[in-house]
């Protein structure tokens, strides 16, 4: 299985496994699980290669042996004997115990080099506290860790991008589940996507680079700036991190992240502190003068808390505030920015997440936020869609900060509207992420969504930057023109604000509409034809196909053709880049509806890369068992459901390859499907005393037959041989047919289903060369292409609708509705004349019919 499948299954099982314990406290255990896997294959990857067999492994590799031990701790930091090996821990089966790995972790601790203390000293001390509480003993502890281990146990971990894939997708799943505590230690993947795209957009030239999140958390800001920015170098190990976390158990998260991804110890500098109260430390503090190296770094991303009291007595002279002024103590939100800010180089960039109050808040905010507007280091605001953090439901901003700039103006950005729902939180796309990153790295002005501000209109509006003072993003009210209302007939002035497609198909409104230049009629009674058959409409679609014609044969030559050399994040840059050069000379189609199309198809591709790499292009011939969990002695446990494709899904093929076969039991299917109506029917057939004559062929309700005495009450009818008996004979004759031809037709799909089952792992083994290329251009390419075929449909059949809608608006004029109205009311009084009653009844119908105006 690809890294989705394999980071859904193992958070499905440690989900359950975790039962009673909290979310925010069971990351962190099977987190330091993974952690500590990685480093004992590591080891063992290390040995082998200084040919050692497994016989030596198991022989020497214990603290006795110091030439081994003093190699390791060089080599990797640190060292682990063999009976503390991950590995060796899997195959102790029933000897295994929770003991095991209470003494591992502390010969760990007592094992790390000098030289790599300030990356593994106490990393696994949170693990290790938390043993006692996976259970009320020993036994049941070592059942806990037992089931952990071993669900872990097939997470590549000497695939960095695997692992650290899963590491990610792992902490997400807790984090969504752990409610307020998930600020403590994760930022969206999607927030921090944006924020690295920005960053590595201004950095993509340089040959090195120094990163820094002050407020680390897992350390997923820093990874992804590392991700997106590495897309631009040639040699990864360039770029240097540093993190600081107050929370001890958070820092180890950080940590473990960084030394997952593959980043090299030296370029891993980390603090476990408190970064208001404690700045960065510029020496190591047992050679202060030799050491001393002030911290300046080329970007600065964070996701520091909000709003949180901080201690600003004494710190009016610290050179990181002093240029600015101090945050109120009740809110450090400033204080996070201004440290961050401090340690950034003249050609810096940062990036922080904020609080929607820090745009206009007065007082000591109110006069730091002038101070930046005039010391010209704002350079974009991006407001945020609400609830898109774990925990919270505030709105949110990421500032975009620099020392130095050429233009004095800011760019506000209102991505506030741009997200989809998810579960109970807002999650930005790919198409969201994308829009915003080309406005802000372009400085784009688009109507109702983004404008850069001149540093005099802020001066004016008071130094005061919310987002709606500058960028009205909100919807325009509905109006209601009078005349029309009164009359009929469409307002012009409603029809142009549909100009761009006027614009675009010039003689279409006139073959929609007639027009006295004020007021318009529609006149046809079909729009959507109308509009499709149009010649500007056909030469647009025609415009469009030829833009679009070789695009599938681009995706095939650039990712089947090489799927075994081609690099993923780099092709989808290339192809992203070509995606929107093609629609740079299309109207009215939203490019972004193309791109979120392509990323997220690419998303599933990209697995299927991974796996055609990692295994060589016969794995798309692969078939693999279908493993559930299903209950077996009283506890969950993995069995064989068949089989699935490795790569393809045995429903394509059975599409493209077993048409027959499938559609032989899709019509047995859909005849079964028929055959419910068919019993009903027969039962409204049926009358009253018919039912009750039968009455052992019904069930309580009427409404169902019970087979099981049908054929009984059949015979019985026949040996009367009246006619409403023989009668009534052929409709229960009919019901037990049809209750035949369902049994057998249920047989019959599942001996076919289960043999077009195994028919299709045939087939995929013995694929061809042409057959994997066509599967794999279905899978992968086809739906792309189809999804942006469909576009121009899709705009102007919306298209149609708001000229649907807007014809509706005035079809019904106030005149009519009047006209109705006294119509009505009318045949109401007419109706009335014609009731009887004694004369306190006539009375009233008389007074009503006076009311309505009619004759009283």
């Amino acid at each position: 299985m690809n890294k989705n499948q394999l980071a859904a299954k193992i958070w499905e099982s440690a989900n359950k496994m975790r039962s009673s314990i909290e979310a925010n406290e069971y990351k962190d255990y099977i987190l330091g699980f993974i952690f500590y896997k990685y480093l004992s294959e590591k080891e063992e990857r290390w040995l082998l290669r200084r040919d050692y067999t497994p016989e030596d492994i198991r022989e020497y590799v214990n603290e006795e042996d110091p030439e081994t031990v003093q190699s390791a701790q060089q080599s990797l930091g640190y060292f682990i004997a063999y009976k503390d090996l991950f590995s060796t821990w899997i195959g102790m089966g029933f000897d295994f115990s929770v003991d095991n790995v209470r003494t591992a972790l502390s010969s760990f601790s007592r094992l790390i080099s000098e030289s790599h203390k300030k990356v593994f000293e106490g990393i696994f001390t949170t693990l290790e506290t938390g043993l006692s509480k996976l259970g009320r003993d020993n036994r049941t502890q070592t059942k806990a860790v037992q089931d952990l281990i071993h669900l872990i146990n097939d997470i590549p971990v000497g695939n960095y991008d695997v692992l650290g894939f899963i590491y990610e997708y792992l902490i997400e799943k807790f984090a969504s589940n752990a409610g307020k505590k998930a600020g403590e230690f994760y930022t969206p993947h999607e927030v921090s996507v944006l924020m690295s795209e920005i960053v590595a957009d201004h950095l993509q030239d340089r040959s090195e680079i120094r990163i820094y999140d002050p407020t680390s958390g897992s350390g997923s800001l820093l990874l992804n700036i590392g991700h997106a920015i590495a897309k631009y170098m040639d040699d990864p190990n360039r770029i240097r991190y540093y993190a600081q976390e107050l929370k001890a158990n958070t820092y180890n998260l950080t940590r473990m992240n960084l030394v997952m991804r593959g980043i090299l110890p030296d370029n891993i500098v980390t603090r476990n502190g408190d970064t208001l109260e404690d700045d960065w430390p510029y020496f190591d503090e047992t050679d202060p003068a030799a050491t001393y190296e002030p911290l300046y770094v080329d970007a600065v991303v964070s996701n520091p808390p909000y709003s949180q009291p901080w201690d600003p007595s004494g710190k009016e002279n610290d050179p990181r505030f002093a240029r600015y002024g101090l945050a109120p103590k009740s809110k450090a939100d400033y204080a996070f920015l201004l440290h961050e800010l401090y340690h950034l180089k003249p050609d810096g960039i940062m990036t922080i997440v904020l609080p929607h109050g820090v745009l206009f808040r007065g007082g000591e905010e109110g006069e730091i936020r002038k101070n930046l507007i005039e010391q010209n280091n704002i350079d974009a605001i991006i407001g945020l869609p609400a609830n898109i953090f774990y925990g919270t439901g505030i709105p949110t901003i990421i500032m975009v900060l620099r020392q130095k700039r050429e233009n004095t103006d800011i760019l506000i950005v209102d991505a506030s509207k741009g997200f989809e729902k998810v579960g109970k939180s807002n999650c930005l796309r790919a198409c969201d992420i994308r829009k915003i990153v080309d406005t802000v790295t372009g400085r784009l002005d688009i109507e109702k969504y983004s404008r850069k501000i001149s540093r005099e209109e802020i001066r004016q509006n008071d130094y005061n930057l919310n987002i709606p003072r500058y960028v009205d993003s909100s919807e325009e009210a509905e109006t209601w023109d009078l005349y029309a209302s009164m009359f009929g007939g469409i307002p012009e002035t409603e029809l142009s604000c549909m100009q761009e497609y006027w614009r675009n198909f010039p003689t279409l409104k006139s073959e929609l509409f007639d027009t006295d230049g004020n007021y318009a009629n529609l006149k046809t009674s079909d729009i959507k034809k109308t509009i499709m058959e149009n010649a500007d409409v056909k030469t647009f679609i025609s415009r469009y196909r030829n833009v679009f014609a070789d695009f599938s044969r681009e995706l095939e030559a650039k990712l089947i053709d090489q799927a075994e050399t081609v690099s993923a994040a780099k092709e989808k840059d290339q192809i992203t880049g070509d995606l929107f050069r093609r629609f740079s000379s299309i109207p009215l189609v939203d490019e972004y509806a193309a791109y979120e199309l392509f990323s997220d198809g690419f998303t599933e591709i990209s697995g299927d890369l991974e796996l055609i790499q990692a295994e060589g292009i016969a794995c798309v011939k692969q078939v693999d068992p279908n493993m559930v969990l299903k209950k077996k002695n009283g506890r969950d446990q993995e069995v064989q459901d068949g089989w699935k494709g490795h790569v393809l899904p045995f429903e394509l093929v059975q599409k493209t390859l077993l048409q027959e076969e499938l559609k032989t039991i899709q019509e047995k299917e859909n005849r079964l499907q028929e055959i419910p109506s068919e019993y009903t029917s027969l039962i409204d057939e049926m009358s009253e005393d018919d039912k009750e004559a039968a009455s052992d062929a019904l069930n309580d309700d009427n409404d169902a037959f019970v087979m099981k005495n049908v054929k009984r009450i059949v015979k019985e009818l026949k040996q009367d041989g009246s006619e409403d008996a023989l009668a009534l004979a052929s409709v229960l004759g009919k019901a037990e047919a049809l209750s035949k031809e369902e049994k057998e037709l249920k047989s019959g799909v599942k001996k076919e289903t289960e043999v077009l089952h195994l028919k299709t792992k045939e087939v995929i083994e013995s694929l061809n060369g042409d057959q994997v290329r066509t599967l794999l251009q279905k899978k992968w390419v086809q739906p792309i292409c189809d999804g942006i075929d469909a576009l121009p449909e899709e705009l102007l059949s919306d298209f149609a609708k708001q000229i649907q809608a807007l014809t509706e608006k005035y079809d019904d004029t106030l005149e009519d509705i009047e006209n109705e109205i006294q119509e009505t009311e009318r045949n109401l009084a007419n109706m009335l004349s014609e009731l009887t009653g004694d004369e306190f009844d006539m009375a009233g119908i008389r007074q009503l019919q006076k009311m309505l105006g009619g004759e009283a």
